[in-house]
């Protein structure tokens, strides 16, 4: 009976969509006697699935040996990666579904009326079931392509989240070096003053003004250097081994049409489950054809036909609002599609900004550098006053923190942008 069931569902498969039955032959002998071995599940949705190969062909905007290299492969080899779970328990379910075409067996007890125990095996082979199991296998690939656009973007955000908290660390030890000369120059002012002052040549006043702003120059100096001691930290909590002595913030090349973004990803692998979720929901709706029976004490055997739910007048609108969730999947991609190229033209325009500010910023402190030493000069001819130099000197500090901080918010941009695009890590590593 098993046989003939099997029979009949192989000359039935193509009926309702149940078309792509596995193949049974495990090795393939060559001309030479040698033995292929049969490629595993897995393999053939990697093979097969244009998401993943998409994901695999993924490269890496970090310089190779760069100090942002060094940070990925840290924070990388140090990470849990739950989501590669989630990515293997679903290629399992996959595995299972591509055997749903077979006869399902189970055991079936009953208790007689003579109190004696009955055993039988049921056997359950589909026919016809208006494309349900072929829908059921579509459903599982597209969960694995899901499941892969999730590690690939928690790879991606993971090391982010070392990047960020390096060019913190590096921003803060770079704020910190200026902010050491800073005080190192308004010092020897403060001490030129004093002397002043001691020798009844100026007033008590400007020494204390001087004073008040060498301790603001230190509180931030201070403020700089645990700013970069908890960004290492943190990285390092999150790293293997120690970062602290890795130093440099190389150019990272990435621009929009890189590589397509990883929520467009997402929204595409959603939109071929959505659309495998609604081929289930449809076929539930209308009947069914299955053969199978039991084997043992009255064994019994013939055709059956089911469904999950009664035919009715609402029947009709019911699929029609299974097919309308096939068109609310593929605008949910045009929408992701806006959503981010949207983003990527913020992302263009604030970093074409932030450099532009950054390239100005350093003219002006080249400019208030060049004031400077014309007023020093003039202090040094007798023609200004000590507080006349101090005054250009801040002008001159405050436009050497503004190139720094203009510098490192442009590097972050890029970071975020490298992120969206899923290039922060090579895809065949992921």
């Amino acid at each position: 009976m098993c046989a003939s069931a099997l029979a009949l569902a192989g000359c039935l498969s193509d009926v309702g969509g149940n078309a792509g039955a596995p193949d049974v032959v495990a090795m393939q002998a060559t001309g030479s006697n040698t033995a292929t071995v049969k490629p595993t599940h897995a393999e053939k949705i990697n093979a097969q699935s244009d998401i993943i190969q998409g994901l695999q062909a993924r490269k890496s905007v970090l310089p190779s040996g760069s100090a942002y290299g060094h940070v990925a492969t840290a924070v990388l080899a140090a990470h849990s990666r739950s989501a590669e779970s989630d990515l293997r328990a679903a290629q399992l379910r996959a595995r299972a579904a591509s055997k749903n075409w077979l006869p399902q067996i189970g055991p079936s007890v009953s208790l007689a009326s003579l109190g004696s125990i009955v055993a039988n095996l049921v056997v359950e082979q589909v026919i016809f079931d208006n494309g349900r199991k072929k829908g059921e296998r579509e459903f599982a690939i597209a969960d694995v392509e899901v499941a892969a656009v999730a590690l690939a973007t928690d790879t991606n955000e993971r090391v982010r989240t070392g990047l960020d908290l390096y060019i913190d660390a590096a921003e803060a030890r770079e704020m910190h070096v200026l902010e050491g000369r800073n005080a190192k120059d308004i010092g020897h002012f403060e001490w030129i003053m004093q002397q002043r002052v001691e020798g009844g040549v100026s007033d008590s006043s400007d020494l204390n003004i001087l004073r008040q702003k060498l301790l603001k120059i230190r509180a931030r100096q201070s403020a700089a250097l645990e700013t970069a001691t908890t960004s290492i930290s943190e990285l390092n909590a999150m790293s293997v081994g120690d970062l602290g002595d890795v130093r440099g913030t190389p150019a990272l090349p990435v621009s929009a049409g890189l590589a397509q973004p990883l929520s467009v990803t997402q929204s595409e692998a959603e939109k071929t489950r959505a659309i495998a979720a609604a081929k289930i929901d449809r076929a539930g709706q209308l009947p069914g054809l299955s053969a199978g029976g039991t084997i043992g004490e009255d064994s019994t055997f013939g055709l059956q036909l089911s469904t999950d739910s009664l035919l009715g007048l609402g029947t009709g609108d019911r699929l029609k609002a299974i097919e309308a969730t096939k068109e609310a999947a593929g605008r949910r991609v045009a929408q992701a599609v806006e959503d981010t190229n949207r983003q990527l033209r913020k992302y263009e325009g604030q970093i074409a900004s932030k450099e532009r500010q950054a390239a100005e910023a350093a003219g002006l402190t080249a400019q208030a550098k060049r004031n400077l030493d014309l007023f020093q000069a003039q202090y040094d001819g007798g023609q200004r006053q000590v507080m006349d130099v101090v005054g250009v000197y801040e002008t001159y500090a405050l436009q050497q923190e503004s190139e720094v901080t203009l510098k490192y918010e442009a590097i972050r941009l890029r970071v975020a942008m490298a992120e969206l695009l899923g290039v922060l890590a090579d895809g065949s590593a992921i």
